[in-house]
């Protein structure tokens, strides 16, 4: 990851958001404070009010009751907050220090409800977060990663109690297995939708303009959606891929120009390696292995962009970053709990995207795409919808795929069948563009994990859950097992 400047105006005005009882604070305009990305040779900007803040509050040592324990003594079997009141928040997380280290062990909160004042059960949140970035990849080897849980939306609170117990070990003291050093409790507030606070403001920011523009000719700049095509019409999106050239270019590079249909432009990989710099050419040339894509192109289902789901592109890492191609597609669940209506699937996205960057330590949101229960489709990571973003969804399996999350947990609940449908729209239209046959495989190198050592060549279908590629409950069993009805729908659609 590349390092970052931050302005003095923006480090003057993170700081003035600090509140007494909170380690940190972040606002529209992120410090460099733990937990706060910035972007490299940004120049300062005009003020401009931007919604949602994230907070940070360090976790305490707690005696068996819940009750608050001294520091000193001994470790503690249990870490956490007891009852306290906060500025509203929407969503939680816990955050450590080593982004190699492992909570094992069992997380809960419970909130109280802005609406009604009453408190929820106690909850757990997911403590295994398996979508991250590789650790060997110019992400993971910025240094700023941490180790984090799964994010769990709670809806709009203002009050929050906490409690991390260790994974109990037979031959280990009476606490247990350590906690990870340095637990703190994220608190993530998504603001207010872009409809009531920005609606018609075009991108004015460095950021937003290279963000908006990286999905042309798809849309004009500023759209806040991508609308349907057919089948037909989509082909045409085969230009806008960067196919044979490493699946676009670096923005952040000023020798490299926003012009996606200039082949003469050299192109680099996400490690600044040159890559064939070949165009697609002529999609009727049977030659041409870019004619199979385009008679398997799928129909491009409606998109929401960022700018319709109200990305901060003041948060996200500077530039974009590509792998050559996109062969696989990984399906996951968000894990961030089914209370959520689809009104609010933006406000949820704003959460998980601030809970990835400021809190966790990524260059941008992990997941390519990400799909509600009511299957409504939305772009994640920046750098263009139908280019092969290199996406922080499954370690070891982040080159050459994409990652797609549908919000919700799945373990027990079953996926909306709209949500699955959206699924396989989504797979037609993106693996057409690459050429990728939904219900074939592919071979993938692993970058390492849990469940396959680094350099593994991997044989993988092409549309595969996350637990496929890392031993992981993700997607859940439930999504998991209408993986295949996904690809029987990927496939009709591109008409094989």
């Amino acid at each position: 990851m590349r390092g970052f400047l931050v302005s003095s105006i923006v480090t003057a005005c993170a700081a003035a958001l600090t509140l007494p009882f909170l380690a940190t604070s972040y606002g529209a305009a992120p410090s460099p404070a733990p937990g706060v990305r910035g972007s490299k040779g940004h120049a300062p900007a005009a003020p401009r009010a931007v919604p949602g803040s994230t907070r940070s509050v360090p976790l305490i040592p707690l005696a068996a009751g819940g009750r608050a324990r001294a520091f000193g003594g001994g470790p503690a079997p249990e870490q956490g907050l007891l009852e306290r009141e906060v500025k509203p928040f929407s969503l939680v997380g816990i955050v450590w220090d080593d982004a190699s280290a492992e909570l094992r062990g069992l997380a809960q909160v419970r909130t109280r409800a802005v609406a009604n004042g009453d408190w929820s059960k106690w909850q757990d949140v997911q403590t295994h977060d398996d979508d991250r970035p590789d650790l060997d990849s110019a992400e993971g080897r910025g240094g700023r990663l941490r180790g984090s849980t799964a994010p769990l939306w709670v809806g709009a609170s203002d009050a929050i109690q906490v409690r991390v117990r260790p994974e109990a070990v037979a031959d280990r003291t009476p606490e247990g297995r350590a906690l990870p050093a340095g637990m703190r409790l994220e608190l993530v507030d998504p603001g207010e939708d872009p409809v009531r606070t920005r609606a018609a403001a075009p991108p004015d920011t460095e950021e937003e303009i290279a963000t908006s523009a990286a999905n042309a000719p798809l849309v004009p700049l500023g759209a806040t959606e991508i609308p349907a095509a057919g089948k037909t019409a989509s082909v045409a999106d085969i230009a806008a891929t960067g196919a044979g050239r490493g699946g676009g270019h670096r923005a952040d590079d000023p020798e490299f120009p926003m012009d996606p249909d200039d082949a003469s432009v050299p192109r680099v990989s996400e490690y600044g390696d040159p890559v064939d710099a070949t165009y697609p050419g002529d999609l009727d040339d049977v030659d041409n292995p870019m004619a199979d894509t385009g008679r398997y192109a799928g129909p491009r289902p409606r998109i929401v962009t960022r700018v319709g789901w109200g990305a901060d592109e003041s948060l996200r890492e500077k530039g974009f970053s590509y792998t050559n191609t996109v062969r696989a597609a990984f399906v996951h669940h968000s894990a961030s709990g089914n209370r959520y209506t689809c009104a609010q699937s933006a406000s949820v996205i704003r959460s998980i995207y601030r809970y990835h960057v400021v809190s966790s330590g990524w260059r941008d949101l992990g997941y390519n795409f990400l799909i509600d229960k009511c299957g409504k489709i939305y772009e994640g990571r920046a750098g263009g919808v139908a280019r092969a973003v290199m996406g922080a969804h499954t370690l070891g399996f982040n080159t050459n795929s994409m990652g797609i999350a549908v919000l919700g947990t799945f373990d027990k609940s079953s996926p909306p069948t709209a949500a699955v449908s959206a699924v396989g729209a989504l797979t037609a239209w993106k693996l057409g563009l690459f050429g990728a046959n939904p219900r074939g495989t592919t071979t993938l190198v692993s970058g390492g994990g849990n469940l396959f050592k680094k350099g593994t060549s991997v044989k993988l279908k092409v549309i595969s859950g996350h637990r496929d590629g890392y031993a992981t409950e993700c997607p859940g069993d439930r999504l998991y097992s209408r993986l295949g009805t996904a690809r029987s729908t990927a496939a009709r659609l591109q008409g094989r």
